[in-house]
């Protein structure tokens, strides 16, 4: 009797998900495993929402973004009988193993399903931040950057002919990897990340600096960071007691800042939930591609409670416990070598 498997995709969208679930259902082919998708991530399985997957389904999916099963930022132990209620629809459905594509919060989930309830699951990683800890690099965080980095430098053909400064906003709450990618690839001449307090002063001189060069300037903010003036109006909490951030509107406030301090015409531009879709880059294609064949071998080893990590160029099952302890943030290295490039 073959086993079945169930795959979901959780938390926020991003390219590389459908190519990841692609070569998770090709390498079940070879197992003769039945793949059941799971709607709508943890919710599916709270829900009973399930449908089998068939080849046809997924081979055309390499080059497009998003996740044809659907996502949401459920968490199934902040709901009344949650657990519960996953573990019923796994047994109804007689899942042999759970595969969950996601980030810090789907994969957190996934983590203590196994610990506390025994429950025999994988992960990949998925998140546009790539801000996982224990994988070098995670699909959807490629195709983020790029993204950024076209409109880093649409806003440098502006700002040329106008002589301004242009800010660009990118994602990234707690961890800066999206800015400063971005920063690095387009030639920012400077970069704010939620990692490092803002250094006001020493950007508008650097700003002014620039400026009397070339007679324009491009600045990279994530959206995290903390400015005078930008805090957020009644937040609320999701599921997994993240705040939702409503307005925080960095890049104006910024651009307020270092116009009242430089004199220089200022403006902005907010990339926002483009960076989630558009076609997936060459990375994150062949990324997602081997973390699904990967988790399934994963199961067909009965290595569960681990995740598809890259290291280096190999990609290894390492425990979702260490991919989800902690936030993969910016360290002191990479901000050390951002500032090289502001002169």
């Amino acid at each position: 009797m073959s086993k079945r498997i169930g795959v979901l995709t959780g938390g926020g969208d991003c390219c590389g998900l459908n190519p990841a679930i692609r070569g998770a259902v090709y390498r079940a082919y070879d197992y003769d495993y039945e793949v059941f998708g799971i709607r709508d991530g943890w919710r599916g399985l709270i829900d009973g929402n399930l449908f089998k997957i068939h080849l046809q389904d997924v081979e055309e999916l390499i080059d497009k973004a998003g996740t044809f099963l659907g996502t949401s930022r459920t968490n199934p132990f902040k709901i009344d009988d949650g657990v519960n209620r996953v573990l019923n629809t796994i047994n109804n459905y007689g899942l042999d193993a759970i595969l969950a594509m996601g980030g810090e919060d789907t994969l957190g989930v996934a983590s203590k399903l196994y610990k506390e309830k025994g429950v025999s699951v994988v992960g990949a990683p998925k998140t546009m931040d790539n801000d996982l800890s224990a994988t070098d690099f995670t699909f959807g965080f490629d195709s983020s950057v790029t993204r950024g980095v076209e409109a880093m430098k649409s806003l440098e053909d502006t700002g040329k002919s106008h002589h301004r400064v242009m800010i660009l906003e990118v994602m990234g709450r707690h961890a800066g990897w999206v800015a400063l990618y971005t920063g690095l690839s387009s030639g920012a001449d400077w970069i704010l990340l939620p990692e490092e307090k803002p250094d006001i002063e020493g950007m508008c001189k650097q700003l002014q600096r620039v400026y009397s060069r070339k007679k324009y300037a491009l600045v990279v903010v994530s959206e995290g960071i903390e400015l005078p003036g930008s805090g957020e109006e009644e937040e609320e909490l999701d599921q997994f007691g993240h705040m939702i951030l409503k307005k925080r509107e960095i890049g104006q406030t910024l651009g307020d800042i270092i116009s009242e301090k430089t004199g220089i015409e200022t403006r902005h531009a907010v990339i926002g939930h483009m960076q989630r879709g558009g076609i997936p880059t060459v990375f994150d294609r062949v990324l997602g591609l081997r973390t699904g064949v990967k988790a399934v071998e994963l199961i067909e080893q009965q290595e569960f409670g681990k995740l598809a990590a890259l290291k280096g160029n190999e990609v290894i099952g390492i425990p979702l416990e260490d991919a989800t302890s902690k936030i993969k943030t910016v360290n002191q290295e990479w901000i050390d070598l951002a500032k090289v490039f502001f002169k």
